[in-house]
């Protein structure tokens, strides 16, 4: 039934609908005080004492197996992963593309579920701080119960939350996250001004600036208009800005590097994933593809 209701919402919303995934109090930098800082607010602030740029990295968590996603994580970490980003496995990634969705059908058919998910994050805690932040779709957070799910993220060691298809207009009270969880903002590149301010002001943690209309996937060069539209952001917010979706080699990286606060690639990273799945030095083969793109963010 909840499918089918944002579904539904999702062919009534306005054109920016990718813009509206967030409800959240407002500040990285100037949280209020009924807010605790965590590890992406620790991080950005402290790549912006060292003047750098943060690279994110998304992979889906499952794919092939929760242990090669925690060994995965720890050297991606190693490779200059700033923050992580685990896909939770879902039968209907509407944003995604192919590479994407293939991996989160691997996950599925390998028996991941969202308690997996925060159990494999329960033992990447075990080595490692780096922050993390769950990639996710609205149907399994209420079947599993919205704000139980929030507590047990939180109670595992999750940083923040991505939900791709919660408009914030449709931010129920009982949806609202815990004190210590950052909920993730997404603007698109045909949202307009005015709802851009609207959106940053109840932004934190990092605000993920989408930067191609579409799905996410692979491209030969970054849009145009990047500069421009984070500009446009920034005047609204001190909130850094991450901008992902296309992001595939290091000089595109640098290049989306030098305009934002963080770049974010994820189907390059998941392709390769797939490519070496199964062999023994799969996470080497990943973090041999990571280093360089990290690399150029930080020389950015």
């Amino acid at each position: 039934m909840a499918l089918f209701v944002f579904a539904l919402l999702r062919l009534f919303l306005p054109p920016d609908a990718k813009s509206r995934y967030c409800q959240m109090p407002a500040g990285a930098f100037n949280l209020p005080r009924s807010m605790n800082p965590n590890r992406i607010d620790e991080k950005f602030v402290s790549l912006r004492a060292k003047s750098s740029k943060a690279f994110i990295a998304y992979i889906c968590a499952g794919d092939p197996s929760f242990e090669a996603t925690r060994l995965l994580a720890l050297r991606l970490e190693q490779a200059g992963v700033d923050v992580l980003e685990l896909g939770v496995p879902f039968s209907d990634p509407l944003a995604d593309g192919i590479v994407n969705q293939l991996a989160s059908q691997r996950a599925l058919a390998a028996g991941a579920t969202p308690h997996g998910v925060l159990e494999c994050v329960r033992q990447i805690r075990r080595d490692s701080q780096i922050p993390i932040v769950l990639y996710t779709y609205i149907n399994p957070l209420l079947a599993l119960g919205f704000q139980q799910f929030h507590r047990d993220a939180e109670e595992a060691g999750v940083d923040g939350l991505r939900i791709l298809d919660l408009p914030p207009d449709e931010n129920a009270p009982e949806l609202a996250p815990t004190s210590g969880m950052r909920r993730i903002c997404l603007i698109a590149p045909t949202t307009p001004g005015d709802r851009i301010a609207r959106i940053t002001a109840h932004a934190n943690g990092f605000i993920y600036y989408v930067s191609r209309e579409g799905v996410t996937g692979e491209q030969t060069s970054v849009a145009g208009s990047i500069g421009e539209r984070v500009a446009a952001i920034r005047r609204t917010t001190s909130v850094p800005v991450a901008v992902g979706f296309g992001v595939s080699n290091p000089a595109q990286a640098r290049e989306v590097a030098q305009m934002a606060d963080a770049v974010v690639v994820g189907s390059a990273i998941v392709r390769r994933i797939a490519e070496f799945s199964g062999q023994p030095d799969m996470p080497e083969r990943v973090a041999d593809l990571v280093r360089p793109l990290a690399a150029a963010v930080k020389a950015a």
